[in-house]
């Protein structure tokens, strides 16, 4: 069983997805770290190497396909577009509001200075990845209908998180 957990930057994709494949006894796969590993390759900044994505598509594209080829069996996927190119029995996305997200890429050791700096940053790379998506995929990220569980992280902590994902996994599988 494939489950994709996509959302906005800093809205908690790895931490919900690595704690819900600890609960079900699945492998983990992140989109988000095979970025921030290409990034720190580059010595860039994520926003930076977002905005470089812009003029290189090859990088969103080996990202997808190394997805694609390491997602087999039971496996949890986190990244924003895993849902369309794994087909999923279970989709997931996840939403925070900004300020939150902020104060995450901040906790996370990312080199910003202040919250408002984080925050301004994580805005921007949302601009510059809705862009990407829409010129490279046609895929618009701010149309949910595709997923079967959209939730605010801002409002639960990650044991509920958690909790409420299993629940909907646990149900979709239960019926197939």
């Amino acid at each position: 069983m494939i489950v994709t957990v996509g959302g906005q930057a800093a809205s908690g994709k790895s931490t919900l997805a690595k704690s819900l494949a600890d609960r079900l006894s699945f492998k983990h796969l992140s989109a988000g770290k095979l970025m921030r590993e290409m990034a720190e390759e580059k010595g860039m900044s994520l926003l930076d190497f977002s905005i470089y994505a812009e003029t290189h598509p090859e990088i969103d594209k080996n990202i997808d396909e190394k997805q694609k080829s390491l997602a087999k069996g039971d496996c949890i996927v986190d990244g924003r577009l895993s849902r369309f190119f794994l087909n999923p029995e279970v989709s997931i996305w996840l939403v925070a509001p900004s300020k939150i997200r902020g104060e995450r890429a901040l906790g996370r050791g990312e080199k910003y200075k202040t919250l408002d700096e984080a925050e301004a940053a994580i805005l921007k790379r949302d601009v510059s990845e809705r862009k990407r998506y829409v010129d490279y995929y046609d895929i618009d990220l701010e149309d949910l209908s595709c997923y079967d569980l959209v939730l605010n992280t801002g409002r639960f902590n990650i044991k509920q998180m958690t909790e409420i994902a299993y629940l909907a996994v646990d149900s979709l599988r239960s019926i197939k």
